[in-house]
């Protein structure tokens, strides 16, 4: 471990590969670096400090540059114990940010460094989960009134921010990032889609075609990971307690049916739900030999782990990979349950995650812009949608059309009828 007052991190030397990366990473994120040049000559976080909980990857070191182009100081620390890819972490400390993060955190590592950021005493908050704004809320109310505003992330920070809205408990507005098409539709649709099974797929090298893939959750990440893991010759089957979603998966051509059944037939398990105890134990217990088990929703509680440790022998197979003997058979989990993308691959493609951090970006930007004037929880705007999606369709080189003056005036019109 490498610790001074502004970095703690596994080890510094691996900066000249984080920088590596971190410049890779930029070569597919042009429609961030359109935001990045722009925050570079107007300074819309001067004199301000953005505090940022997120997946400390190669992309979040874009974003970090992005704000400290717009004239932001800086600190960082992981959203998830797992997450963290230790050379980006050395090339940003390397490079003057505060940054507390290294993948392998225990428990009490990780809230302490949660706990850095939060006496960085910044005046916007960036989260991915809603930890950061939880601590802030819990144990420092009084940073609360030189804070800004937040932006958070995902579904399920989303989840937790409504649940503190509804008991009225948030007290400084927060942005729902995640609520941006390009954010839910792209991320959690193509990028949790094609991570969560490639960290399936490193973690064990397993061939998935002809297994049978269960899903559970059919929301846009579910949707992902079942539309990846059936175009790699997977059979799906989705598990979902909402009426709506199961039809959909239903309509798809997926099987659908409980968990009680499906846990019988599985050979890959994925949860995706945002919800605690998706797999039980009662679950595990009908498995087959050789059942493995992942989670690609934010937290790890999707998965009863703590079941299945006080009832079966644990030995670690491979890096991401642990093995557990219960009843003559063999249950395996991956990345011990938490957020198999990140934590047995590299996280989602750069791309889909430039669209995600313009809205982060944007966001923050509107929270300073609008300073005093928002409270709750807010939905981010359609014209905000519509501009990061014209970025990324000029990054990509796309040219779409446009409506004439008549076409305009039909749309905006009732008279006109057949």
């Amino acid at each position: 471990m490498n610790q001074t007052q502004t970095y703690h991190v596994k080890d510094i030397s691996l900066a000249d590969q984080g920088h590596k990366n971190i410049a890779w990473a930029e070569q597919q994120m042009g429609a961030l670096l359109k935001i990045k040049g722009r925050f570079a000559k107007e300074q819309p976080f001067k004199n301000l400090r953005v505090g940022i909980a997120l997946h400390p990857t190669k992309e979040t070191a874009v974003l970090v540059k992005t704000f400290i182009a717009g004239g932001a100081d800086v600190a960082l620390c992981a959203c998830n114990p797992l997450s963290t890819q230790d050379d980006v972490a050395a090339a940003l400390a390397k490079d003057g940010v505060k940054v507390f993060a290294w993948k392998g955190q225990n428990n009490e590592e990780y809230y302490a460094n949660l706990q850095h950021v939060v006496n960085f005493k910044p005046h916007i908050t960036i989260d991915d989960g809603c930890d950061l704004v939880t601590l802030i809320h819990q144990k420092h109310p009084e940073l609360i009134k030189d804070i800004i505003g937040g932006c958070e992330e995902t579904t399920t920070g989303i989840i937790r921010l409504k649940a503190m809205e509804k008991d009225n408990a948030l007290k400084y507005p927060v942005i729902a990032v995640n609520n941006l098409n390009t954010k839910h539709l792209m991320d959690n649709f193509y990028g949790t889609g094609q991570s969560a099974v490639d960290g399936v797929i490193r973690a064990t090298n397993i061939l998935l075609s002809g297994t049978t893939f269960v899903v559970c959750g059919y929301g846009p990440c579910g949707k992902g990971v079942a539309s990846r893991a059936h175009g790699l010759g997977a059979n799906i089957i989705i598990v979902e307690v909402d009426p709506f979603k199961a039809l959909q998966a239903t309509m798809d051509g997926y099987r659908v049916m409980p968990l009680s059944e499906a846990s019988k037939i599985g050979d890959i398990f994925l949860t995706v739900t945002g919800n605690k105890h998706i797999i039980r134990f009662e679950h595990m217990q009908h498995m087959k030999d050789g059942a493995i088990l992942a989670n690609a929703g934010h937290f790890d509680l999707e998965i009863d782990i703590a079941s299945l440790k006080k009832n079966a022998k644990e030995t670690i197979v491979r890096p991401s990979m642990k093995q557990y003997d219960l009843n003559n058979k063999k249950i395996y989990i991956l990345a011990d349950g938490r957020l198999v993308n990140l934590g047995a691959a590299e996280g989602h493609p750069s791309t889909v995650m430039a669209m995600s951090f313009c809205g982060q970006a944007l966001c923050a930007e509107y929270m300073v812009k609008n300073k005093g004037k928002l409270k709750g929880v807010i939905e981010p705007s359609k014209e905000m949608d519509n501009h990061i999606a014209h970025l990324q369709l000029e990054a990509m080189g796309v040219k779409i059309d446009t409506m004439t003056d008549e076409q305009k005036k039909y749309m905006e019109s009732w008279q006109e009828g057949t």
